[in-house]
């Protein structure tokens, strides 16, 4: 199993920015994909985005153009850079790891309960 480490996250005003990280320990694999969905009270965890081993990205349409995803592998770090926040992106964020993954494929999981998780950070967007 992978540990994961978030960072980051807190209260912004509408149109600010906020990165997260996430670190991951343990059981790592050279071939992997990771990334964030959020969940907001009430809804589903859902997508955000996603980097693999390659350097492909993956993005779900309504964070395309604000949000960023990069990754460092030699400390096995992804980070969001998230700008032009908007208040529907406040949310949990939780950050996500799936060996022998592709970005791609991390977006397009239904079964979430095959991923290692992180705890948690949330992010507020006040209007």
């Amino acid at each position: 199993q992978v540990q994961l480490a978030e960072s980051g996250g807190g209260l912004v005003q509408a149109g600010g920015s906020l990165r997260l990280s996430c670190a991951a320990s343990g059981r790592t694999v050279s071939v992997y994909a990771m990334g964030w969905f959020r969940q907001a009270p009430g809804k589903e965890r859902e997508f955000v985005a996603a980097i693999d081993w390659s350097g492909g990205t993956h993005y779900v349409d309504s964070v395309k153009g604000r949000f960023t995803i990069s990754r460092d592998n030699a400390e096995n770090t992804v980070l969001l850079q998230m700008n032009s926040l908007e208040p529907e992106d406040t949310a949990v964020y939780f950050c996500a790891f799936r060996r022998f993954s592709t970005a791609q494929a991390m977006g397009a999981m239904r079964r979430l309960d095959i991923l290692d998780w992180g705890q948690g950070t949330q992010v507020s967007v006040s209007s």
